[in-house]
């Protein structure tokens, strides 16, 4: 399975951690209030007993819904022509209270509309409770306007009562969210493991596949130099020579390129600034792939703008941002035809390097700047390279505060753009 399938999977997966938590979120939320109501429903039925115990109203007949307000969620204010003793009145509340299931501590007070004052107050405790009655016992229950006597009910721990019936739920859906974090987590940890070990793996073919060829031509030409004859033939040997020469070169540049990526990792490029003429700095770079541009047949085409070339750069680093482009524009290119462009935008100095080869599709264009990365064109390895060219022109126009632009159409061409302060 490659990395961009497990992607996908991670995803899809993620996405669907994330329904999960929102449903159990729904859920608990729709448990709470469902626990909510089942508190109210218990202490209406309390309230109900109550009234069939004492006689605190003088017309039977009165529903439940005109004789229990609710102005809040911890207080219930019960309508009573008729203040019962204080003793009767908590003993039958104390008792409805167990039988219906209202296991929370409570507040209850009496107010005469007459002496408009609560003419007691008492604090019933459940057996079981394990909060400290002093805060509930100091809060004042409310005076409400009314035109006659009531009673008045304060549950001061009734959210907590509520979560402890959902102990449950509440636990459940933590170990649920705990797993699917976990899971999360395990799966990007996987992803990453793997896009590292397809890279690896991708590195180390191009790798074996970029010197062996070279090996393979050095360990042939040193034969033919082997030869007893060979002194009698100059210019077979000044040939073979020149072979051994050139991929030894070839090889160590691959080195220099992998040896730059690696000190480059953990720190800045350190660059050594200087005034530069940019045109100068061109034709230098050209100077260096010109063995590839007589192989390849290649046309270079030559656009530069003489009204400020200076630039202060650093110009070992700039240059090997201009090989860089070139190399790929004629590896890329069958039978390449490069531009190289330069001018001046605003306060910024341009490089472009333009070429008519195979082009990259969009969906590549935002990966083609990361180290090992190199564009799937059927065969991996039908070009040369470990795919640090890019990454490390990027470092380098990154650390003269520039930037890249690219344009690209598969089967047409490409455009790298290089920008440079001027300032």
């Amino acid at each position: 399975m490659r990395s961009s399938t497990l992607k996908w999977i991670v995803l899809s997966a993620t996405l669907l951690a994330a329904i999960i938590i929102t449903v159990q979120l729904y859920w608990l939320n729709m448990v709470y209030s469902y626990e909510q109501r089942q508190f109210h429903i218990n202490v209406v039925k309390s309230v109900r007993g109550l009234f069939e115990d004492l006689q605190m109203n003088d017309a039977p007949g009165i529903s439940l819904q005109q004789l229990i307000k609710n102005p809040g969620n911890n207080y219930f204010i019960i309508k009573a022509d008729t203040i019962p003793p204080k003793d009767s009145l908590t003993f039958y509340l104390q008792d409805e209270f167990a039988l219906f299931g209202v296991l929370t501590d409570c507040k209850v007070g009496a107010y005469s509309y007459v002496e408009k004052k609560f003419v007691y107050e008492e604090f019933l405790p459940t057996p079981a409770t394990r909060y400290p009655p002093s805060k509930a016992m100091l809060q004042d229950l409310p005076v409400l306007p009314n035109d006659g006597d009531y009673i008045v009910l304060y549950f001061p721990h009734r959210h907590e009562y509520i979560l402890e019936q959902m102990d449950f739920w509440i636990v459940s859906s933590a170990i649920l969210f705990i797993a699917l974090i976990g899971l999360a987590v395990s799966l990007f940890y996987f992803y990453r493991q793997k896009f590292l070990a397809e890279v690896q793996k991708d590195f180390v073919n191009n790798f074996t596949h970029e010197f062996k060829t070279p090996l393979a031509v050095m360990k042939i030409a040193s034969g033919v130099l082997a030869q007893e004859n060979i002194l009698q033939q100059p210019d077979r040997l000044e040939r073979y020579a020149a072979i051994i020469k050139n991929q030894t070169e070839h090889l160590q540049t691959q080195v220099e390129q992998l040896l730059k990526a690696a000190s480059s990792e953990s720190k800045n490029l350190l660059l050594q600034k200087e005034n530069i003429d940019a045109h100068q700095l061109i034709e230098q770079a050209l100077s260096k792939v010109q063995p590839l541009i007589e192989e390849k047949k290649a046309r270079i085409e030559l656009k530069t703008d003489e009204s400020n070339s200076v630039l202060h750069a650093d110009k070992a680093h700039l240059e090997l941002a201009v090989v860089n482009l070139l190399e790929n524009a004629l590896k890329y290119s069958p039978e390449p035809r490069i531009v190289v462009e330069t001018g001046s935008a605003e306060d910024e100095f341009y490089i472009s390097v333009k070429d008519n080869g195979v082009g990259i599709e969009k969906k590549y264009l935002k990966s083609i700047f990361k180290k090992f990365y190199r564009v799937p064109t059927g065969d991996i390895h039908n070009v040369k390279g470990f795919g640090l060219g890019l990454n490390f022109v990027k470092r380098i126009i990154d650390a003269h505060n520039g930037k890249i632009r690219v344009n690209s159409l598969p089967g047409i061409g490409t455009e790298f753009r290089l920008f440079i302060p001027l300032n």
